[in-house]
């Protein structure tokens, strides 16, 4: 069964020439994974992509310093429960720009200066051309900062802190189909010189005991013909390669997320999966590929059970405003109030950035969540267990 996507347009040759030598179609995981990462055609592996109010999408650190210096208390009290007798890091994945980074680095050196001493930025990005990028941005760090490959990471125990902000929505997802009676995994298929998602075999092995084992969505008819969602099969060995990185500390995970009621609802027929470019969105993963960034939100239940997996202890989450407001951003409102009248400009674009951050319709309904290391699984000492800064009683 073809699902058509009308107004698309020829398929770029690089694309129709791979696409041929598979036999004429691949799993979806396989298209989104070329589209995004491929290093000469993706649009993250080219370096093509551009983050901020004027590029393709938006980001918090994108709008400001602001949020780098909220979330910095938090990075900072993780990396204080660490023993003080050795090095600390503080790892990025997926750094886009390397907004977030330069930011949080500049936060650190300013307002706890002995942990700064103490830690080293590493940064993880597997696409050489947003690295490029990343290293300009960085060229003057208050940090020492390096850079690994995802396999380095899993090699290279350290004690620290390590974020993943609009990172695991990224990650290529199986796209599944219900069709005949039966769950299908859906492929990219090249038809004449446009592209295709099509129902094709049904789902056996890990797959299928991913969408059962949790109870997530129910393997009878309940769901009609032509129904699909998403699965996310990177999430575990993601998870597990942060784990084997980190002999103590924790991950913190700011990302769009819902509950499993939410994300597998029966009217969520199209699933999660939407495509970006310019400040627009699409709901057509076929458009143009390679120019247009995909993402797929998060299950919370599929996450948490691949952390646990994956040798993490889930500490409890909250919403993007909740967060920050536990963490100052109100007090940070109120202090703009008090600045000259002659700054003026300035002052309602920091209200609206912060705003922004908060709003509901916004940034503000991001989830983060917070794991721990199962340092005992380890072998190392237990690190001590603290409620994180952003899950206590906003700051009046």
């Amino acid at each position: 069964m073809q699902i058509p996507h009308p107004g698309s347009p020829p398929v770029p040759e690089w694309l129709g020439q791979r696409l041929l030598a598979a036999g004429g179609s691949v799993p979806f995981l396989d298209y989104m994974q070329w589209v995004l990462h491929d290093p000469d055609h993706g649009v993250y592996g080219s370096g093509r992509l551009v983050i901020g109010p004027r590029g393709d999408f938006a980001t918090a650190p994108s709008l400001g310093a602001e949020f780098a210096q909220l979330l910095a208390p938090q990075v900072a009290q993780w990396l204080a429960l660490l023993p003080a007798d050795g090095p600390l890091a503080l790892v990025e994945t997926g750094p886009g720009e390397g907004q977030l980074a330069q930011q949080l680095a500049e936060a650190l050196h300013a307002g706890w200066p002995e942990l700064a001493g103490r830690t080293e930025l590493v940064l993880v990005e597997p696409n050489a051309g947003m690295a490029q990028r990343q290293r300009q941005r960085l060229s003057a760090c208050p940090l020492p900062v390096r850079w690994i490959d995802f396999a380095a990471l899993a090699r290279a125990p350290l004690r620290g802190v390590v974020l993943a902000h609009e990172v695991l929505d990224a990650l290529a997802i199986e796209r599944i189909e219900r069709r005949d009676d039966h769950w299908c995994r859906q492929r990219v298929a090249l038809r004449g010189d446009s592209l295709s998602l099509e129902a094709a075999e049904p789902l056996t092995g890990p797959l299928l005991d991913q969408l059962g084992g949790l109870g997530l969505l129910p393997l009878d008819g309940s769901r009609p013909e032509g129904w699909c969602t998403e699965l996310h099969p990177g999430l575990e060995p993601w998870l597990a390669a942060c784990a084997g990185a980190l002999s103590e500390g924790w991950l913190l995970v700011i990302d769009y997320a819902h509950e499993a009621c939410r994300y597998y609802a029966p009217q969520r027929s199209a699933g999660t999966l939407m495509a970006y470019r310019s400040q627009q969105a699409s709901d057509n993963p076929l458009r143009e590929p390679g120019l247009w960034d995909l993402t797929a939100h998060l299950c919370l239940e599929s996450l948490q059970a691949a952390a646990r997996a994956g040798g993490w202890q889930p500490l409890g989450g909250c919403r993007q405003g909740e967060a920050l407001l536990a963490l100052g951003l109100a007090r940070r409102l109120h202090a703009l109030q008090q600045e000259p009248a002659s700054r003026l400009a300035e002052l309602l674009q920091r209200r609206e950035s912060l705003l922004r951050l908060v709003d509901p319709a916004s940034l503000g309904n991001f989830r983060w969540l917070a794991f721990q290391r199962d340092s005992t699984s380890a072998g190392s000492a237990a690190t001590p267990q603290a409620e994180p800064l952003f899950l206590s009683m906003p700051s009046p």
